[in-house]
């Protein structure tokens, strides 16, 4: 037998490994992993910009709880899928960057696309290797693939020179032989502390769950939703840990969230960290007096903000539920006799109304609410949000913070959003992950009664430009994903209502002249719909309800990529503003003895 080359060892590590897909895009000397990769029988996704396939494969892994494998090239190609590094490990997926890079013998020597990649990469991610011979290649890539899934889910990176993509081995029997790696070992509470946490929510006046993206990540929906039928205990989704318990339980406190943060005493986190989504676990936006049990596959994060690391469980998130639910006996939350929940119900009441409000018809361009709710009515009349067949991703400032509460889901790992590092761009890139990970052939992700999935992207136009030609790369593949640019022709917001006053402003700019375009202008009514038309797909311009309600049930049986580019209000003059940071003054929290 030939002995391989490192490219030939490369692929066969991972198809080893179990590895059934590679985003990323090729160049010297990677195109020939990429190639050998195809010939084993690995699909590979070729994207147009490195950022958009490491969020791809960052999303792959998360959707998939497996790492997602990204392979670029080296220098320019590494520092731009350093962005997919960053979103990875911020919001804990599992992702494993391959990268070319010069011979070895011409380091330091201003060699072709030359990077110290590893010393770059190191401190961004959990583990930075380049195997330092052809035999080594399978376990470096078997030790990152491992760390980089194991503990708390980040980037691992495997550095490869050219010469070891195009050595030849000596003895082939001298290349070790490389093994799927198992599901990590899980853990759960001890029995003392298992104890204080089921006497402290038995005690509680008004306990509250957090479910986060990381209780979707571990696949503890059945054991979360066994503990909340229970025990009545209210819960609260994080964005992408929507899902994990069905967005219409009744115990559902997304609609009053406010009044549920401000009045919780007693607080199970599941899966989500006290950062700036949950504001930090901090007053006036939380309750100065609630004790914090934090659930969590990194010890690193018990005790931190306002947790309490006396209360922490480091430990499988579905093994912790079982005990606490155990614990927990026959209690149940006396939901009917509480002021606390009587208080969730009025605030949940007036705020559903103030939206159906928001969402009613009433004037032309159309609002962001009142476009959502029609989206919203023709998507779940073709595939009710039991059925868990629509997969929503959705970025943009405005898109993503009004389209959360408007479109519900029943099953987890069926929402994306720019997440933790608030990542502009991720959204086609997400897309694609998720199209491959429930429609693909290897079919590796599960949720929900449906296997095939129809993937819809809620896109602000000014986060569909940041990897808009990926729908090039959509439409190569065949893939039918549905996308809705909201345009109202601005970062947050736009600065003109009609055609006229925009070029007057354009001119104002262009001759330097006071009176131009803001620095969050964007081009007046862009013709997005044309890049799906350019690339093979389907477009749709839409300015009214009845024209967005044809393109969105057209859309959504539509084989092709499809970009529907939806004219709404500029939002002119509105005040810019982020609701997360709106945080008002700090109170102090009472100390703990």
């Amino acid at each position: 037998m030939t002995p391989p080359n490192g490219a030939q060892i490369i692929a066969c590590s991972l198809r080893d490994l179990g590895v059934t897909v590679i985003f990323g895009i090729v160049g010297i000397p990677v195109v020939e992993v990429a190639e050998e990769a195809i010939n084993l029988g690995i699909k590979f996704i070729g994207f147009r910009n490195e950022q958009a396939a490491g969020y791809a494969a960052s999303a792959y892994g998360y959707l998939t709880g497996r790492p997602g494998v990204c392979l670029v090239v080296g220098g320019p190609g590494v520092l731009h899928g350093m962005a997919g590094v960053g979103n990875a490990n911020v919001n804990a997926f599992p992702l494993l960057l391959l990268a070319g890079s010069s011979e070895t013998h011409l380091i330091s020597r201003g060699a072709f696309q030359e990077l110290d990649a590893v010393s770059l990469l190191t401190p961004h991610t959990k583990l930075a290797l380049r195997p330092p011979s052809l035999e080594s290649i399978p376990k470096v890539i078997q030790n990152t693939y491992r760390t980089s899934w194991y503990g708390r889910p980040g980037t691992a990176f495997v550095d490869l020179p050219a010469d070891i993509i195009k050595g030849v081995v000596e003895d082939s029997e001298d290349v070790a032989a490389v093994f799927q790696v198992p599901d990590a070992p899980k853990g759960g509470v001890d029995e003392a502390r298992l104890f204080k946490i089921a006497q402290l929510i038995k005690a509680a006046r008004a306990p509250l769950v957090v479910i986060g993206k990381g209780a979707a990540y571990a696949r503890a929906e059945g054991v979360i939703r066994e503990l909340i039928e229970k025990t009545n205990l209210p819960f609260l989704p994080t964005p992408m840990g929507k899902g994990v318990v069905p967005d219409s339980h009744p115990s559902n406190t997304a609609s009053a969230r406010s009044t549920a943060l401000k009045e919780s005493d007693v607080v199970l986190i599941l899966g989500a960290r006290l950062n700036w989504i949950l504001h930090f676990g901090d007053a006036p936006k939380w309750n100065p007096e609630a004790q914090f049990i934090q659930v969590d596959i990194s010890a690193e994060e018990l005790g931190r903000n306002a947790g309490d690391a006396e209360l922490g469980v480091v430990g499988d998130i579905g093994i912790v539920v079982s005990q606490i639910t155990g614990a927990l006996g026959t209690w149940s939350f006396p939901a009917n006799s509480s002021p606390y929940v009587q208080h969730l119900a009025a605030a949940r009441s007036k705020n559903e109304s103030n939206a159906a409000s928001k969402a009613s018809p009433s004037k032309l361009p159309m609002t962001y609410a009142h476009a959502f709710s029609i989206i919203e009515r023709i998507l779940h009349s073709l595939s009710p949000p039991d059925n868990g067949g629509i997969v929503y991703v959705s970025e943009g400032a405005n898109t993503m913070d009004i389209s959360r509460s408007i479109f519900p889901v029943s099953h987890p790992r069926i929402r994306l959003d720019a997440g933790t590092y608030a990542t502009m761009g991720v959204g086609l890139g997400y897309a694609i992950a998720a199209n491959e990970a429930y429609n693909g052939t290897a079919g590796e992700g599960r949720s929900g009664p449906i296997g095939r999935k129809k993937v819809v992207a809620l896109e602000g136009d000014s986060a569909f430009g940041f990897s808009a030609m990926e729908v090039e790369t959509m439409a190569r593949y065949g893939m039918d994903i549905l996308i809705f640019v909201m345009n109202n022709g601005g970062v947050y917001h736009g600065d003109s209502d009609d055609a006229q006053e925009w070029l007057k402003m354009q001119g104002n700019t262009q001759a330097g002249a006071q009176g131009g375009l803001r620095s969050t202008s964007l081009g007046w009514e862009v013709g997005y719909e044309k890049l799906a038309e350019a690339c093979g797909g389907a477009g749709y311009l839409v300015r009214t309800p009845e024209e967005l309600e044809k393109a969105t049930a057209e859309g959504f049986h539509e084989k092709r990529v499809t970009v529907v580019n939806v004219m709404i209000e500029s939002g002119k003059g509105q005040k810019l503003e982020f609701g997360w940071q709106a945080s008002g003054g700090k109170q102090k929290r009472r100390a703990r003895l």
